[in-house]
């Protein structure tokens, strides 16, 4: 009879020994498991938006300011940097042509503690690989590319001695696909995704993620000869898997999930923001 006793209350504290270890560890994991309610806020966080004058660059750096960034609207065309920030992306616009190195170099010195980097500048020049002048080229080439590695150098040091940051790069569904008339481009394009999968590989120990971000057809003004043309805009629209044109503020989901802790373990991706442009083959739908 002792004996069983003795079995039954050795038993009775085991369980409930195992049950205070289950609570801690609830406890513990709930501890540790972020707010997600505020998993896309950017409070206390300093960005950089690069072509925040129009199109995507106005539209990213408005969202992160709606999320708690601190903007920084910097664009070769003061005036449509202070327009932005005065629609309520941040305090400063700053003037800053990125095809200058050195002007890029002492930005990045200027602008102290940068947590975000946007870039969205770019060109084109649409003809034909054989029609294309050696100026042309390295005119897409360096805002393009050559721009590109001056930014990521130059604000990537930064981020790399503090520890943190994101550097979010505009790339193309380009990138991936061409047409006749967009060679020069897409290999701007292709190059800027590999740059910045390069210095995702390089800097993510130190607590650096670098992402790119493809669009598909925007309605910017880099775009604005193809939607001249009513022949020319609809067959770009009906290549989408949705039909049509995106907006510029379509795309800002992407760039405050790639800046903010959503996507803490994310780097080294292209995330395509393309309304399905690159899962159709061709643009004609047969019969069915």
């Amino acid at each position: 009879m002792n004996e069983a006793t003795e079995t039954t209350v050795s038993a009775d504290v085991t369980a409930v020994a195992g049950t205070t270890g289950e609570s801690d560890g609830r406890d513990q994991a709930a501890a540790a498991r972020p707010d997600y309610a505020r998993l896309f806020r950017l409070d206390g966080r300093r960005a950089v938006v690069i072509g925040a004058g129009s199109g995507i660059g106005r539209e990213s750096a408005l969202a992160l300011a709606a999320h708690g960034a601190d903007v920084v609207c910097a664009d070769r065309n003061l005036e449509a940097a202070k327009e932005t920030a005065a629609l309520g992306a941040g305090t400063e616009a700053y003037e800053l042509d990125v095809t200058d190195a050195d002007a890029v170099a002492r930005a990045a010195d200027d602008l102290g503690d940068v947590d975000v980097l946007v870039f969205t500048a770019a060109t084109n020049v649409r003809k034909r690989v054989l029609d294309y002048t050696a100026e042309e080229f390295d005119r897409v080439v360096g805002l393009n590319l050559r721009s590109s590695f001056e930014l990521v150098r130059a604000f990537g040091a930064g981020m790399a001695e503090r520890g943190r940051g994101s550097i979010v790069g505009f790339s193309s569904i380009r990138a991936v696909t061409v047409e006749p008339g967009q060679g020069v481009y897409a290999a701007t394009k292709a190059g800027l995704v590999q740059l910045l999968r390069a210095a995702a590989v390089e800097l993510g120990q130190q607590g650096v993620r670098v992402n790119a971000i493809a669009p598909g057809i925007v309605d910017t003004p880099l775009t604005a000869q193809i939607r001249a043309v009513p022949e020319w805009s609809q067959a770009y629209a009906s290549k989408s898997a949705l039909g049509r044109w995106s907006r510029p503020d379509e795309l800002v989901g992407a760039v405050v999930y790639l800046a903010s802790d959503a996507s803490s373990f994310v780097t080294g991706s292209q995330l395509f923001v393309d309304g399905g442009w690159t899962v159709i083959d061709g643009r004609y739908t047969p019969p069915m």
